[in-house]
Protein backbone atom coordinates (compact mmCIF):
# COMPACT_ATOMS: atom_id res chain seq x y z
CA UNK A 1 0.00 0.00 0.00
CA UNK A 2 2.79 2.56 0.58
CA UNK A 3 3.64 2.34 -3.16
CA UNK A 4 0.05 3.19 -4.04
CA UNK A 5 0.23 6.60 -2.29
CA UNK A 6 3.38 7.42 -4.20
CA UNK A 7 1.57 6.74 -7.51
CA UNK A 8 -1.47 8.79 -6.43
CA UNK A 9 0.76 11.66 -5.25
CA UNK A 10 2.73 11.64 -8.48
CA UNK A 11 -0.46 11.60 -10.55
CA UNK A 12 -1.87 14.48 -8.50
CA UNK A 13 1.31 16.56 -8.93
CA UNK A 14 1.41 15.85 -12.68
CA UNK A 15 -2.26 16.80 -12.95
CA UNK A 16 -1.69 20.09 -11.12
CA UNK A 17 1.39 20.92 -13.19
CA UNK A 18 -0.50 20.11 -16.40
CA UNK A 19 -3.45 22.27 -15.33
CA UNK A 20 -1.09 25.15 -14.55
CA UNK A 21 0.66 24.84 -17.92
CA UNK A 22 -2.66 24.72 -19.79
CA UNK A 23 -3.93 27.74 -17.88
CA UNK A 24 -0.68 29.64 -18.52
CA UNK A 25 -0.75 28.81 -22.24
CA UNK A 26 -4.34 30.04 -22.45
CA UNK A 27 -3.46 33.25 -20.63
CA UNK A 28 -0.52 33.93 -22.94
CA UNK A 29 -2.78 33.30 -25.95
CA UNK A 30 -5.54 35.59 -24.64
CA UNK A 31 -3.09 38.41 -23.85
CA UNK A 32 -1.53 38.09 -27.29
CA UNK A 33 -4.94 38.25 -28.99
CA UNK A 34 -5.97 41.25 -26.89
CA UNK A 35 -2.71 43.07 -27.75
CA UNK A 36 -3.29 42.39 -31.46
CA UNK A 37 -6.87 43.68 -31.19
CA UNK A 38 -5.65 46.80 -29.39
CA UNK A 39 -3.10 47.36 -32.17
CA UNK A 40 -5.88 47.23 -34.77
CA UNK A 41 -8.02 49.64 -32.72
CA UNK A 42 -5.06 51.99 -32.33
CA UNK A 43 -4.49 51.91 -36.09
CA UNK A 44 -8.14 52.77 -36.71
CA UNK A 45 -7.96 55.74 -34.31
CA UNK A 46 -4.74 56.94 -35.94
CA UNK A 47 -6.45 56.88 -39.33
CA UNK A 48 -9.51 58.72 -38.00
CA UNK A 49 -7.39 61.46 -36.49
CA UNK A 50 -5.32 61.89 -39.64
CA UNK A 51 -8.47 62.03 -41.77
CA UNK A 52 -10.05 64.62 -39.46
CA UNK A 53 -6.83 66.64 -39.55
CA UNK A 54 -6.78 66.51 -43.36
CA UNK A 55 -10.35 67.83 -43.49
CA UNK A 56 -9.47 70.59 -41.04
CA UNK A 57 -6.35 71.52 -43.03
CA UNK A 58 -8.34 71.71 -46.28
CA UNK A 59 -10.83 74.06 -44.65
CA UNK A 60 -8.50 76.28 -42.68
CA UNK A 61 -4.88 75.63 -41.97
CA UNK A 62 -3.25 74.94 -45.28
CA UNK A 63 -0.44 72.98 -46.75
CA UNK A 64 1.79 71.99 -43.83
CA UNK A 65 -0.98 70.43 -41.72
CA UNK A 66 -2.51 68.82 -44.80
CA UNK A 67 0.86 67.36 -45.83
CA UNK A 68 1.44 65.96 -42.33
CA UNK A 69 -2.04 64.42 -42.31
CA UNK A 70 -1.54 62.85 -45.76
CA UNK A 71 1.87 61.49 -44.79
CA UNK A 72 0.33 59.95 -41.66
CA UNK A 73 -2.48 58.41 -43.73
CA UNK A 74 -0.09 56.99 -46.33
CA UNK A 75 2.83 55.99 -44.07
CA UNK A 76 4.22 52.47 -44.24
CA UNK A 77 4.49 50.68 -40.88
CA UNK A 78 8.21 51.45 -40.48
CA UNK A 79 7.58 55.20 -40.85
CA UNK A 80 4.26 55.39 -39.03
CA UNK A 81 5.50 56.51 -35.62
CA UNK A 82 7.50 59.40 -37.07
CA UNK A 83 4.60 60.46 -39.28
CA UNK A 84 2.15 60.42 -36.37
CA UNK A 85 4.52 62.41 -34.17
CA UNK A 86 4.90 64.99 -36.93
CA UNK A 87 1.11 65.24 -37.26
CA UNK A 88 0.79 65.73 -33.49
CA UNK A 89 3.37 68.55 -33.60
CA UNK A 90 1.53 70.20 -36.50
CA UNK A 91 -1.80 69.96 -34.67
CA UNK A 92 -0.33 71.48 -31.54
CA UNK A 93 0.85 74.43 -33.62
CA UNK A 94 -2.62 75.51 -34.70
CA UNK A 95 -5.38 77.20 -32.73
CA UNK A 96 -8.22 74.74 -32.26
CA UNK A 97 -11.63 76.21 -31.49
CA UNK A 98 -13.80 73.56 -29.77
CA UNK A 99 -16.94 75.29 -31.05
CA UNK A 100 -15.89 74.70 -34.66
CA UNK A 101 -17.12 71.26 -35.81
CA UNK A 102 -13.93 70.48 -37.78
CA UNK A 103 -11.70 71.41 -34.84
CA UNK A 104 -13.99 69.55 -32.46
CA UNK A 105 -13.67 66.43 -34.60
CA UNK A 106 -9.87 66.61 -34.43
CA UNK A 107 -9.89 67.22 -30.67
CA UNK A 108 -12.29 64.30 -30.08
CA UNK A 109 -10.30 62.00 -32.37
CA UNK A 110 -7.11 62.94 -30.52
CA UNK A 111 -8.70 62.13 -27.15
CA UNK A 112 -9.93 58.75 -28.39
CA UNK A 113 -6.48 58.11 -29.84
CA UNK A 114 -4.85 58.87 -26.49
CA UNK A 115 -7.12 56.35 -24.79
CA UNK A 116 -6.51 53.71 -27.48
CA UNK A 117 -2.76 54.29 -27.18
CA UNK A 118 -2.88 53.79 -23.41
CA UNK A 119 -4.94 50.59 -23.71
CA UNK A 120 -2.56 49.29 -26.38
CA UNK A 121 0.50 50.09 -24.28
CA UNK A 122 -0.96 48.34 -21.23
CA UNK A 123 -1.90 45.22 -23.16
CA UNK A 124 1.45 45.03 -24.95
CA UNK A 125 3.23 45.36 -21.61
CA UNK A 126 1.12 42.56 -20.11
CA UNK A 127 1.57 40.28 -23.13
CA UNK A 128 5.33 40.83 -23.23
CA UNK A 129 5.57 40.21 -19.50
CA UNK A 130 3.62 36.95 -19.79
CA UNK A 131 5.70 35.79 -22.77
CA UNK A 132 8.92 36.62 -20.94
CA UNK A 133 8.28 34.28 -18.03
CA UNK A 134 10.69 31.35 -17.83
CA UNK A 135 8.02 28.62 -17.98
CA UNK A 136 6.46 30.25 -21.06
CA UNK A 137 9.84 30.48 -22.81
CA UNK A 138 10.79 26.95 -21.75
CA UNK A 139 7.64 25.42 -23.25
CA UNK A 140 7.57 27.94 -26.14
CA UNK A 141 3.98 28.89 -25.45
CA UNK A 142 4.15 32.03 -27.58
CA UNK A 143 5.54 30.42 -30.69
CA UNK A 144 3.88 31.16 -33.97
CA UNK A 145 3.13 34.77 -33.05
CA UNK A 146 5.28 37.86 -33.21
CA UNK A 147 6.17 39.63 -30.01
CA UNK A 148 3.74 42.49 -29.45
CA UNK A 149 5.31 45.85 -30.28
CA UNK A 150 4.82 49.16 -28.56
CA UNK A 151 3.71 52.09 -30.69
CA UNK A 152 5.84 54.94 -29.42
CA UNK A 153 4.21 58.27 -30.13
CA UNK A 154 3.90 61.55 -28.23
CA UNK A 155 0.77 62.08 -26.19
CA UNK A 156 -1.79 62.93 -28.89
CA UNK A 157 -4.17 64.78 -26.56
CA UNK A 158 -4.84 68.28 -27.83
CA UNK A 159 -6.01 71.10 -25.64
CA UNK A 160 -8.20 73.70 -27.29
CA UNK A 161 -6.56 77.10 -27.17
CA UNK A 162 -8.42 80.19 -26.18
CA UNK A 163 -7.25 83.69 -26.95
CA UNK A 164 -6.77 84.62 -23.31
CA UNK A 165 -3.85 86.58 -22.01
CA UNK A 166 -2.52 85.92 -18.57
CA UNK A 167 -0.98 88.59 -16.50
Amino acid sequence: MPGMWWVVGTALVLGLVSAYLIWTAGRVQRLQVRAESAARALDAHLLRRAAAAAVLAEQRYGVELYAAARIALDAVPEEREAAENDLTRQLRGVRLDPDDPACGAVIAASRRLALARQVHTDLVRDARSARGRPVVRLFRMGRGREWPRYFDIDDPTLAPRADVTTG
